[in-house]
């Protein structure tokens, strides 16, 4: 009886032990993930599919054709809870304010509230997010002082990462990069917290110790993407990744990648391979000159490529191909 207690009460410290082991030292997983130099792997929130092609994927990739009829439409809460539930991958990222932002906030807003109730808020053995949470805002070029409001409405629902779009020169990442802090961090952002301490699940004065942006602040929460998408933008792709406090930079893989193609006598658009990836690659090289994470939207048929190349933050459009890439990525990635 006395040998079988002791191993039972051996195998609990055990089990103790790897739970203490495996606790996350961050808030934001993420972060973690970054600031130990490990590979991140994403996707796209899921959505109820359209009628049609059109933006939707990583970097702007078309969505498949719908079908004949439409599918049945899934509640956000619905929604909410298969982002959280599949938990293989680090982040979910959501493109929808990109464009029209008023009109996407609201359906937005009930996508977090879904994730709350999904549980996306882990307390136990130390608070943290399940999946960190990136959105990308407007273009802050087109109006800077709207594009700084905008930033910190989107904070104030909880997220913990903006992507600047589109973006041209080291000016617009400096202004948006601003707008992601709090005043008294030396940044632009309003005092206003709206509802993101009750999403991260603490006090306001908490909130506004972690709401910082890594790696400016080592201890920060917070982390910026910024994609490159215009040949401009291409142009000045060295002093943009030269910004401190970008998280990660990116090469536009739908909207750049379309300025490489041209249209033939019988429609269709051929791309130009090498150019397409010669841009991608001048990005890496920026990436790899000032030390910044580089992302690709990958595929299960390029992930292991991209990753060999140096690229090391992946998005993935929801659904078989993308769950499939992540399970590539990771076994490559040893985690």
């Amino acid at each position: 009886m006395r040998a079988r207690f002791v191993l039972v009460f051996a195998a609990a410290l055990s089990a103790g032990a790897m739970i203490t082991a495996q606790a996350p030292k961050r808030f934001n997983p993420m972060v973690e993930l970054l600031a130990a130099k490990k590979a991140v792997f994403g996707l796209y929130a899921p959505s109820n599919r359209r009628f049609g092609g059109g933006p939707g994927g990583p970097g702007g990739a078309a969505r498949p054709a719908a079908p004949a009829e439409a599918p049945p439409q899934k509640t956000p809460a619905q929604l909410a809870k298969e982002a959280v539930d599949f938990a293989n991958s680090d982040f979910i990222f959501d493109g929808s304010m990109e464009g029209d932002f008023d009109r996407a906030l609201p359906p937005f807003q009930e996508l977090m509230n879904g994730m709350t109730t999904a549980g996306i808020l882990i307390k136990s053995p130390k608070p943290h997010l399940s999946h960190a949470v990136v959105v990308k805002t407007h273009e802050i070029a087109e109006d800077p002082a709207k594009a700084t409001i905008n930033i910190g409405r989107q904070l104030n629902l909880g997220v913990t990462g903006i992507m600047f779009v589109g973006v041209e020169s080291a000016e617009e990442v400096k202004t948006g990069l601003a707008a992601m802090r709090f005043k008294s961090k030396g940044g632009t952002r309003s005092d206003d917290v709206g509802s993101a301490p009750a999403f991260w699940g603490m006090s306001e004065k908490e909130y506004k110790e972690k709401a910082d942006l890594y790696p400016l602040n080592p201890n920060g929460e917070l982390v910026n993407w910024t994609i490159v998408e215009s040949k401009a933008g291409l142009e000045k792709v060295r002093e943009i990744a030269a910004v401190k406090g970008i998280g990660v930079l990116w090469p536009g893989a739908g909207t750049l990648r379309g300025l490489f193609s041209t249209q033939q006598p019988d429609g269709t658009r051929k791309l130009d391979e090498a150019a397409w990836e010669a841009a991608i690659q001048k990005v890496l090289a920026a990436c790899k000159e000032f030390n910044v994470p580089c992302g690709y939207p990958a595929s299960p048929n390029d992930i292991e490529m991209r990753m060999k190349q140096g690229f090391s933050v992946f998005v993935m459009n929801w659904g078989d191909p993308g769950f499939q890439a992540i399970q590539i990525g990771k076994k490559a990635a040893n985690r």
